[in-house]
């Protein structure tokens, strides 16, 4: 039987410093199936990567059945728009795999650019119902929902009998992402419980860790920062922790958050972007308004006080993400 080629362009950004990406994970799964994968790329000055992509798609896109492009809201934008001129101009198919939270921005930003990459596209891969509304309300209808996936076998689930307020946020250090509210939440929460701690587990991307550190430090709060941990290290680091917090101001469909509804731990997230169509607020996690630290303290003095609350969201929440299961999703 003949090998499916496939040309895989993305940010292959490897190293301690930097969190595994979908290029990375889903590219090891088609390879697992039988898929011969070429990556683009791993280079890490901007315009040196970008060369190396559009070389990539002119060496092999031709001899390949499918060319997947990561495709974000930033000016990592610019690479898929690049990469999608290129293949409408050799023929060859391709398929934006969506990825930004602010991408509904970029279609109204870029007009023109949107409209020739992602109307050009064999289809576009969106991970949320966020993002298929986006695309459609523009009318795109070339759109294929797949969603995220992880490994639901490397999650175990533990259901947290009673809660404390100890607080783990994953996610690398960006100012998209809010990182510096989740300090103040647990500054805030210090006033009710004295024992309250947060874990914030991630890499610097624009500056904001050593922000946080100063700011903890300057404040004496009982904040740990691990920096860039495996998937294994947190994972298995999240049995002290007893909630999970996400802070972003933008976002699609994060993996982080998933991953920590398998692992039992109750969610409590801002309610933007595409977080709304993975989490049901009250169902199996908490929402709350972006920026608004008060709204993540009364959502965690909630759970503190209801043991059973915690648990019917984690129950659900896990029963939620069985659905995202690489097994299932592979298909």
């Amino acid at each position: 039987m003949k090998t499916k080629r496939i040309v895989y362009i993305g940010n292959h950004l490897q190293g301690s410093d930097r969190n595994i990406t979908t290029i990375g994970t889903l590219s090891a799964q088609l390879s697992e199936l039988g898929y011969a994968v070429r990556i683009f790329s791993s280079r890490k000055n901007k315009l040196v990567r970008l060369l190396h992509m559009l070389l990539g798609v002119l060496r092999f896109g031709r001899g390949s059945q499918l060319v997947l492009i990561d495709t974000y809201s930033t000016q990592n934008f610019y690479y898929a728009v690049a990469v999608g001129n290129l293949c409408r101009l050799l023929r060859i198919p391709y398929v934006p795999i969506l990825h930004g939270g602010n991408l509904p921005e970029r279609l109204q930003k870029n007009r023109s650019q949107a409209y020739k990459l992602f109307h050009g596209a064999k289809t576009n891969v969106a991970p949320s119902g966020f993002l298929m509304d986006a695309f459609a309300s523009e009318g795109y209808k070339n759109l294929t929902h797949i969603p995220n996936t992880f490994d639901l076998d490397q999650y175990s689930f533990l259901l947290r009998k009673s809660i404390r307020p100890k607080l783990l946020w994953v996610r690398a250090f960006a100012d998209i992402y809010n990182p510096m509210l989740a300090i103040e939440a647990l500054e805030a929460l210090l006033k009710h419980y004295p024992d309250a701690s947060l874990c914030m587990v991630g890499p610097d991307k624009d500056g904001s860790l050593a922000e946080c550190e100063a700011y903890a430090i300057s404040k004496n709060l009982p904040v740990t920062f691990t920096g860039k941990l495996s998937k294994n290290a947190w994972r298995d680091l999240s049995v002290k922790y007893d909630i999970f917090l996400n802070t972003t101001n933008f976002d699609n469909t994060p993996v982080s958050v998933m991953e920590a509804m398998a692992l039992g731990m109750p969610v409590v997230s801002t309610h933007v972007g595409g977080i709304p169509y993975l989490v049901t607020d009250d169902v199996d996690g908490i929402l709350v308004p972006p920026d608004n630290k008060e709204a993540i303290v009364s959502a965690v003095r909630a759970l503190c006080a209801q043991a059973e609350k915690g648990e019917a969201l984690s129950r659900a929440a896990r029963k939620k993400v069985e659905a995202f299961d690489w097994e299932i999703v592979k298909h």
